[in-house]
């Protein structure tokens, strides 16, 4: 019989070292030498990698060309200049919309977030995806170059920009004036943050994003969906102290927690990080959380 070689196991110590590659400055080296320590041996290493990493092909639930949509590049002002984004919205709808601000991953706009704006135009909203790497001249090919990238990234400025496109969703004719905003990883502490700066921000929704300090919570004024992976003890050690300082603040809130799945398990492209059913889930909590607050 022929040599029958079995897929490596992804194991839960893989998908942590992958979130710290991800997240903290790990050399692509150091990450795949402790991989292959993990994974039993270089060759077992090259075999399990393709299961961990975004694969953006997988990623897409709307195409780009969807006939129910209008979708485009556009520019609008931002604070560090003019900031790249990506539009989406219902074709052909009649009245004024509610906004909904998309802020990516430490990726950059990739072919993911996108597809989540057009997921939110189909819900029947005017979606942009701000790129925040526009600072820095727009997001690089490559996720190891964009992660690079995020090492340079004026994060204060970018939550400037992302704020920019509060007033250019309330300044469009087919805006009703309310404005909202979902974010994921990076991007999900980044609307914590723009929640904090923009008090005119009507709703936000967090996938397991980092919390903002605790002095600045007494600052929001937007309702607040949180989403957490119950794996994720990076992010989930801040979220007893944000929640307790939400409820002194008064902050209307849900968090809703997602048992044994992990960081970025709404992402499609994510391997074996993604979740189906706590995507699903989350994502149609999302979307009726913006319909009840943005319509």
């Amino acid at each position: 019989m022929g040599d029958v070689r079995k897929t490596p196991a992804v194991t839960q110590p893989i998908i942590d070292l992958y979130d710290e590659y991800t997240h903290a400055p790990l050399p692509r080296r150091v990450f795949l030498t402790r991989l292959a320590g993990l994974a039993g041996g270089t060759a077992a290493a090259a075999a399990v990698l393709p299961l961990i990493e975004v694969n953006y092909a997988k990623a897409q639930m709307v195409a780009p060309t969807d006939a129910r949509l209008e979708a485009s590049p556009i520019t609008y002002p931002g604070a560090s200049g003019a900031v790249k984004a990506y539009l989406a919205k219902p074709k052909g709808a009649a009245g004024r919309m509610g906004g909904v601000i998309v802020i990516h991953e430490n990726r950059g706009l990739t072919p993911h977030i996108e597809d989540v704006a057009r997921r939110a135009a189909l819900e029947g909203f005017v979606a942009v995806a701000p790129d925040l790497l526009s600072m820095l001249g727009g997001t690089p090919p490559g996720d190891d170059a964009a992660r690079e990238a995020f090492g340079k990234i004026d994060r204060a400025m970018a939550v400037r920009d992302s704020v920019a496109a509060i007033a250019y969703l309330k300044g469009r004719p087919d805006s009703n004036g309310k404005v909202g905003a979902v974010g994921f990883c990076w991007g999900g502490g980044t609307v914590n943050r723009i929640a904090v700066a923009a008090p005119d921000l009507a709703a936000a929704a967090v996938f397991y994003g980092d919390v903002p300090p605790a002095a600045d919570v007494k600052k929001i004024k937007a309702k607040m969906l949180l989403h957490y992976a119950g794996l994720d003890q990076r992010i989930n050690s801040g979220v007893p102290a944000f929640e307790a300082a939400l409820k002194e603040a008064g902050v209307s809130y849900r968090k809703h927690d997602y048992p044994n799945v992990n960081h970025a398990f709404h992402h499609e492209g994510a391997g074996a990080r993604y979740n189906a059913d706590a995507a699903r889930l989350a994502w149609n909590r999302t979307a009726a959380f913006f319909k009840a607050n943005l319509s």
